[in-house]
């Protein structure tokens, strides 16, 4: 009777310890919400995830044939897809309208990031509001709109140059020869300038700050022409032959805003009989590979080297950080990229 008296006790004693939650947990029990842990390899709810590698990139630029913007597409494209992005490369033909097509087009894709190379500056605006209203980090190359156009979207970076620095280093260029520019010995510099697009910053401050370097030094100027070559290789081709039969032996100096119109100059030049660093002075702007070999031979005074792989570079890297969530305060929207002089005396440095 006492043996089995001490059985049923232990019994009940153990019944009490179970409900009373003292005994360890089943194995083989589920927990409660409360209890669930997450996978060692989950981030808490608060922490983003990282983005995945790579994404998609549209570029658009104003115009495939411009020889300047092709070295620099290139570029761009080759680094982008360096780092694993998909990238699509668009021609926007030198008109607005179809560029505005083609950002639309980008945006419905859903494109990750746009870089953009405006046909037109005047149309900042409207390319801003688009790309600010479908909230796409953009990075705006080449030309440059003010500041208060870019003030109103913090997705929005420039990068390029400062071209009143080309400008001033043209201006340089021409004071570093021998006579400072006067060739005729009569006190003045007398010029032709041939302009890109006037409606583009960078032709603006080149056309100025070229004459301004000259004026600051103390010399005395005179313009015989300014026509718009926008930035075509026949457009330079066609104004300096123009020019040389109205005017002669009365131009000195030639002022090129870039040296794709150099080039063409070059070949009016030496059509009329002409000679570079003799009795004439002929300056262009990006130190294409072209203008490079021409100041290498004596047929260009200098250039002036528009890096349009750093540029490029450039681009790439702020476009990574609007990607990362970065953001640009008003005033802070844009990157230049120093500009280099180029002579015949350091060419060789800049030639492949």
């Amino acid at each position: 009777m006492k043996k089995t008296f001490a059985l049923l006790l232990a019994a009940i004693m153990m019944l009490a310890l179970v409900a009373c939650g003292g005994g360890d947990k089943p194995a083989d029990s589920a927990p409660s919400d409360a209890q669930t842990e997450q996978p060692a390899d989950s981030a808490p709810a608060d922490v983003p995830e990282a983005p995945a590698e790579g994404g998609t990139i549209g570029v658009c630029i104003y115009q495939f044939t411009d020889a300047f913007m092709t070295t620099y597409r290139n570029a761009l494209q080759e680094i982008l897809e360096g780092k694993g992005y998909t990238v699509t490369v668009v021609d926007g033909a030198n008109d607005q309208a179809k560029q505005n097509e083609q950002i639309n087009t980008f945006i419905t894709q859903g494109v990750d990031a746009l870089i953009i190379n405006p046909v037109m500056t005047s149309a900042a605006d409207q390319i801003i509001s688009t790309v600010k209203d479908a909230g796409i980090p953009t990075v705006l190359i080449n030309r440059e709109p003010t500041p208060e156009q870019m003030a109103v979207y913090d997705k929005l970076v420039y990068v390029g140059c400062d071209a009143r620095q080309s400008g001033t280093m043209q201006g340089e260029l021409i004071l570093d020869t021998p006579n400072g520019g006067d060739i005729n010995g009569d006190g003045k510099i007398s010029y032709i300038m041939v302009q890109g697009d006037p409606e583009n910053v960078d032709a603006q401050y080149r056309t100025e700050y070229s004459v301004k370097a000259l004026t600051d030094a103390g010399k005395e100027v005179e313009q015989l022409n300014l026509t718009r070559g926008d930035w075509m290789r026949e457009r330079g081709q066609e104004i300096v032959a123009n020019d040389l039969a109205q005017f002669g032996d009365q131009v000195e100096v030639v002022f090129c805003n870039n040296d794709d119109m150099a080039i063409g100059a070059l070949q009016s030049i030496q059509a009329a009989g002409r000679k570079v660093n003799e009795d004439i002075y002929l300056v262009g702007v990006d130190a294409l590979d072209a203008a490079l070999n021409e100041v290498s031979n004596g047929n260009m005074t200098g250039t002036v080297l528009n890096d349009a792989v750093g540029q490029a570079t450039a681009a790439v890297e702020e476009m990574e950080k609007l990607l990362g969530g970065a953001t640009y305060a008003s005033g802070e929207q844009s990157v230049y990229v120093d500009y280099v002089k180029v002579t015949p005396e350091n060419v060789g440095d800049f030639m492949k």
